[in-house]
């Protein structure tokens, strides 16, 4: 009768713990993990409601220098904190350097453009260099004409939110996340 009792309460207390165990993976209580759920959704990080406060909790800790919150039990790994405050629109590439004013930013063409043909005069030819709106402007046969082409030269877009982490979540993929 002894050996019953105390076989029942070892088997209640192993049932018991594996319910909370399963229960607390499951309901992601921990704010990493609510994170990396939100953040795995194709939809968009901020998609649904429930997943507002703990995102916006997470740019905000990211903004102050933190690193990204962990989750246990879950393959992730994430990148440092980075600021890319610029970008440029489909069939441009932003370039950097610096110019007389310091760090300049600008978006340039992929692939050259049409452009007036004053920039492919002789004497203005910049052989390479930036000239306003264009770059390496060159007389090109297009269509059986020749016409004056040039990588254009346009001012970078600025983000709304321009830091950024990299995390990759393991079984959904790579994901940058701006905040």
């Amino acid at each position: 009768m002894k050996g019953l009792f105390f076989r029942t309460i070892i088997a209640a207390l192993g049932f018991a713990s594996l319910y909370t165990i399963s229960e607390r993976s499951a309901r992601a209580d921990d704010w990493g993990c609510q994170v990396i759920l939100c953040i795995s959704n194709p939809g968009g990080a901020t998609q649904y409601a429930e997943c507002r406060p703990p995102i916006e909790k997470l740019w905000d800790w990211l903004a102050k220098g933190h690193s990204f919150p962990a989750c246990t039990g879950v393959g992730f790994q994430s990148s440092r904190p980075r600021y890319e405050p610029y970008y440029c629109n489909a069939g441009y590439r932003l370039s950097s350097g610096y110019g007389p004013r310091g760090s300049d930013a600008t978006c340039i063409s992929t692939s050259p453009q049409s452009v007036s043909d004053s920039f492919c005069q002789r004497d203005r030819d910049s052989g390479g260099e930036i000239s306003g709106s264009v770059m390496s402007p060159r007389w090109q046969k297009e269509n059986g004409r020749y016409q004056c082409m040039a990588y254009t030269v346009a001012r970078p877009l600025v983000r709304e939110k321009p830091r950024y982490v990299d995390v990759t979540i393991d079984g959904v993929g790579k994901q940058r996340v701006w905040f």
